[in-house]
């Protein structure tokens, strides 16, 4: 028998979520994390988890060893400048390992582990979130229509009111104002700035600006994107422009490491919640070639509301930590980017359950 799903962060603003939808599909867990209590509290939850006291940089290895899980799921960013410790230790003990990377450099250079893991006969995934792993589905997804696809334009914007974790502010704070590295399209960029306005079902305009995913080197090569731009934005201008505005000083030179204020950051954030929404949503526009050889351009649009858009890039870790605990032959042995392993169908159905649309033109 199968042993069990083991949730670095597991009662984090990720991790829970993954751990209730595991649960819910009958999966047995281990929510690990460095504060009991927290796991403890999750675990009264969900019938039959058990709770497990874990800092990720103190003794894993001997963790792992005694624990045996089936799988770890890695939900403790942020991964930004991260190294690949806890995938080696799980390439170590035979284990198999899924993370929710979004940090660029983190996801591109995670293939240097793949003859480890070839080795060792084990199956690690890196970037399972809604960059590269819903980008891609849906990529997959319209990819028919067109003969040549030249161009993509995607982004991200959550509603004010929706939960925020501090991994993900801190990872998003780490290149604001600074130099990116060149992608297709764009020899010269910088993070947070670019603002533009983009217009979504239900939401309307939000604000857009440049930012850091695994996706602006991944997805060119395999899919023959000339062009790509991702943003993510603030629901609130306000917050949006005060955050450009900070990144014009960090590119000035400025001495400042807004990483280490990213607690401050967000309380201040969160003071706003009334007067934002609770709802948040992705774009995706690919351009290119029809299969009728005239041009074509093709929108997808997800709406998350009630709060639920946080649901959306747990996806691809509760559907890869659910085929790899059931030892799916499908998914190789070796390490991967989350690039074309989840079908949109699948991705949507586990959505189901919350109060989320898409939309197609």
């Amino acid at each position: 028998m199968a042993n069990d799903i083991l949730i670095l962060g597991g009662y984090g603003n990720f991790g829970k979520r993954i751990a209730r939808a595991l649960s819910r599909h009958g999966l047995p867990l281990v929510i690990a994390g460095r504060h009991l209590a927290k796991a403890e509290a999750l675990c009264r939850e969900l019938p039959g988890a058990r709770p497990l006291q874990l800092d990720i940089h103190q003794g894993l290895v001997e963790v792992l060893a005694r624990e045996k899980p089936s799988v770890v799921v890695h939900t403790s960013g942020p991964f930004q400048n991260s190294d690949y410790d806890v995938a080696r230790a799980c390439i170590a003990a035979g284990v198999a390992y899924v993370d929710l990377a979004d940090g660029r450099d983190f996801v591109r250079e995670f293939s240097q582990l793949d003859n480890e893991a070839k080795a060792a006969g084990v199956t690690v995934i890196s970037g399972a979130s809604t960059v590269p792993g819903l980008t891609s589905a849906v990529i997959t997804h319209l990819q028919p229509a067109f003969s040549r696809l030249d161009r993509l334009d995607f982004g991200i914007s959550p509603g004010q009111k929706a939960e925020r974790g501090l991994a993900t502010t801190q990872g998003i704070l780490s290149y604001v104002g600074r130099p990116l590295r060149p992608f297709a399209g764009h020899p010269r960029a910088f993070g947070w700035q670019d603002i533009r306005r983009q217009t979504y079902p239900v939401m309307g305009k939000r604000w857009l600006a440049n930012c850091d995913v695994p996706d602006l080197d991944l997805l060119p090569p395999i899919y023959g994107l000339r062009d790509i731009r991702f943003g993510a934005g603030l629901e609130l201008g306000l917050l949006h422009l005060g955050l450009w505005g900070l990144s014009w000083l960090v590119w000035a030179g400025l001495p400042l490491h807004l990483p280490a204020l990213a607690r401050p950051l967000l309380a201040a954030s969160d003071a706003f919640n009334p007067f934002g929404s609770d709802i948040g949503g992705m774009h995706v526009v690919l351009s290119g070639t029809g299969t009728d050889g005239a041009p074509l351009t093709r929108s997808w649009f997800i709406v998350a509301k009630s709060g639920d858009g946080p649901q959306i890039p747990c996806v691809p870790a509760i559907l890869l930590a659910k085929r790899l605990h059931e030892k799916d032959p499908a998914l190789s042995h070796g390490a991967l980017p989350c690039v074309g392993l989840v079908r949109l169908e699948d991705y949507l159905e586990e959505l189901r359950r919350f109060d989320i649309e898409t939309f197609t033109s």
